[in-house]
């Protein structure tokens, strides 16, 4: 014995000497489809919103050593290569073990194989079981070990295992049969992962269960035999249940995540703007209210952070598999009537102009447009009412009576100015049926529309890039100036919420298309806009769809999920609103159709407009200094307002204004006719 042991001493180190020669010469393997990754789309802070398979069809998540558990490491190793940081890819030790386990049985019991030449049989084709395949297997470790080292081929490895089907990957399987990430294993879980790879399509617990838990309990057995683990966690890991199947694959935000998976291209990753936990309850929400409203209806949330345009959740559908809903549809993005969703805007623009103030008084009685007779929506009229009422209770005359002295085009053009989608058939000219919902929009169009009003007028692109983001401080583009747009949030504050719900404390609007086809809701506080769409995919009318009813209670449910109290809109830039009393006589009844009374003696004239300082400009200020104001055109006297609020009645063309501060400030001029012209300036302190 001690001679053939001599002997084969000296065989094996003349053998070992060749062998090193000839394995130096073996390549490394190509990493070939380790390469080939699932798109992955995550959420602003990295975690998954849904992944997309491979090129090949395969699920092959990214992973790295740092994304799984350590418990799950320890165990592989353990079981599958425990000398794997002593060897250089190919284990002497094993191989001799192996050879001599050969002998006594008279065949193999066990491979000598390292984790690393596992790793060389997952990147090549060759499938042929030979002692040839053998030493190529071996010379291609070694190489390996070389050019990527230990971590590189532990990397390989976790993305790489096969788990039957086509999952690929420890993070595929873990989402797969546990519905989770790999960071966080249970010793039983991490046993199932170890054991499945050997032998894939046997072991798939979706396919046979009594084997998958044979193959886990036979790793634990040998892990707390090798004293990996202690008898007594083994004990307690075979008595978890091994899953009873494969589950789904995220697909949260599934229309975004389509949008971005095309914009990172195959295998790449991208990062959006929403939040993973919001996105998940808002989808919950939509999916149980389009069941209660009823079948074929749909719902289409979209939840915006106003001050930089981010997005933080988007829910184009009820349910992005349900057919019968059209859940493959992003409604966000679909093209329809808004109903009364548009009115805060046309006001706002009228503010700006001074063509009225929230507290002028205007009629809700019946008139006629030409050959248009809007009636309010519960055909009821209400009189007198003031415009910031009118606004809160969704009047529909005292709206189209400001759209008409503001002008449908210059209001729809401001629209698309502040970057909303506006859509009319093909040429034709807007008209006052707009202020009634007489034009196209998109979902995401009156969540930006909304956002701008929310941070004072300047809104703003919205986007789910994080890249792309706007700064808070940006100006935007220009929607309204931020008097009006506060005072438009203040009327808005006071509108009736849904039953059961508190007022007051969100500014929101609601709208009802045409033939009940469309419910909309739209609201913010301080820091996000939640929009809301509720109707039929086809556009087809369904009997009692209501914005306030249908559409508001889901608005105040979003903004019941988001986890986070309303945030107050910040203070009014003045101190107090003015009254009736404190309003030029002008601004105190609202004339229907523009027209101002006449003025005795009064003759024409160039357009009332100020002239210094221009609209748009940047005025540097000093401390305590008045500023020159100046008007050109118009009929003598002249009123002079600044934010709303009237300057002493000197009633000349020019008048000078004891600046406060910095900021932005809107500067209007009225003259005998009641015709008014305004500017919106920026007031910068001198250097």
């Amino acid at each position: 014995m001690r001679r053939l042991l001599a002997s084969a001493f000296l065989v094996a180190l003349i053998g070992g000497s060749f062998a090193a020669i000839s394995l130096a010469s073996v390549p490394a393997p190509s990493p070939g489809r380790a390469n080939s990754l699932s798109t992955l789309v995550l959420d602003r802070d990295g975690r998954l919103l849904r992944p997309f398979a491979a090129a090949d069809g395969a699920w092959r998540l990214p992973v790295a050593r740092s994304d799984v558990d350590p418990r799950f490491l320890k165990l592989l190793l353990a079981y599958e290569d425990k000398r794997f940081f002593a060897h250089r890819g190919v284990d002497p030790i094993a191989v001799l073990r192996a050879a001599g386990q050969a002998v006594r049985a008279g065949g193999g019991v066990s491979g000598g194989s390292t984790l690393t030449m596992q790793v060389v049989r997952l990147l090549t084709p060759d499938r042929s079981r030979n002692l040839a395949r053998k030493w190529r297997e071996a010379g291609a470790a070694l190489a390996l070990e070389r050019a990527l080292g230990k971590e590189g081929v532990l990397d390989l490895y976790l993305r790489l295992a096969p788990y039957g089907g086509n999952l690929e990957g420890v993070r595929a399987a873990s989402l797969a049969f546990f519905g989770k990430e790999p960071a966080r294993l249970s010793t039983a879980e991490a046993a199932l992962l170890v054991a499945i790879p050997q032998s894939p399509e046997a072991r798939r617990p979706d396919r046979d269960r009594a084997a998958s838990r044979k193959a886990r309990d036979r790793v634990l057995a040998r892990l707390a035999e090798a004293g990996a683990i202690s008898s007594a966690e083994a004990d307690h890991a075979r008595e978890e249940p091994v899953p009873d199947g494969r589950r789904p694959f995220p697909t949260l935000a599934a229309h975004a995540a389509e949008d971005a998976a095309r914009r990172a291209g195959a295998g790449g990753v991208m990062r959006l703007t929403i939040r993973r936990d919001l996105q998940r309850e808002l989808e919950a929400l939509a999916r149980d209210r389009a069941r209660a409203l009823g079948p074929g209806l749909s719902v289409a949330i979209l939840a915006v952070e106003h001050a930089t345009g981010a997005i933080e959740a988007s829910v184009g559908s009820a349910d992005y598999f349900d057919a019968s809903r059209a859940g493959g549809l992003d409604q966000t993005r679909a093209v329809r009537s808004p109903g009364s969703a548009l009115k805060p805007f046309i006001y706002a623009l009228a503010f700006e102009n001074g063509i009225a103030a929230p507290e002028t008084l205007i009629e809700d009685r019946p008139v006629r447009f030409g050959d248009y007779a809007p009636r309010n929506f519960d055909q009821a009229f209400h009189g007198t009412v003031s415009a910031g009422q009118a606004l809160a209770l969704s009047l529909n005359i005292p709206a189209v009576a400001l759209l008409d002295a503001v002008g449908p085009a210059r209001f729809v053009a401001r629209l698309k100015g502040a970057g909303a989608g506006v859509f009319l058939p093909a040429g034709e000219a807007p008209g006052l049926a707009v202020a009634l919902g007489g034009v196209g929009v998109r979902l995401i169009d009156l969540a930006t529309l909304y956002a701008g009003l929310a941070r004072g007028g300047g809104a703003v692109p919205l986007t789910d890039d994080p890249m792309a983001l706007s700064e808070p401080s940006a100006p935007g583009r220009r929607l309204a100036d931020p008097i009006a747009a506060r005072q438009v949030a203040d009327a808005l504050l006071k509108s009736p919420p849904p039953e059961a719900a508190l007022g007051g404390r969100l500014a929101f609007k609601t709208g009802t298309s045409y033939g009940y086809r469309d419910a909309w809701a739209v609201g913010f506080d301080g820091r996000r806009v939640i929009a809301v769409w509720a109707g039929r995919p086809d556009g087809a009318s369904s009997a009692g769809l209501v914005g306030r009813e249908a559409a508001a209670p889901i608005l105040f449910d979003a903004f019941a999920r988001t986890g986070e109290p309303l945030l107050a809109l910040p203070p009014m830039p003045e101190a107090a609103p003015l009254t009736l009393a404190e309003l030029p006589a002008p601004l105190q009844r609202f004339r229907a159709n523009g027209a101002p009374p006449p003025v005795l003696g009064a003759r024409e004239t160039a357009p009332l407009a100020v002239a210094y300082p221009p609209d748009g400009a940047r005025v540097e200020i000093e401390e305590g200094a008045e500023l020159a104001l100046k008007a050109a055109g118009g009929v003598s006297p002249f009123r002079w307002l600044v934010d709303g609020r009237p300057l002493p009645p000197d009633r000349r063309r020019e008048a000078f204004w004891p600046v406060a501060g910095a900021g932005f400030s809107r500067v209007t001029v009225m003259d005998a006719t009641g015709a008014t012209a305004s500017a919106s300036i920026r007031l910068e302190r001198g250097s």
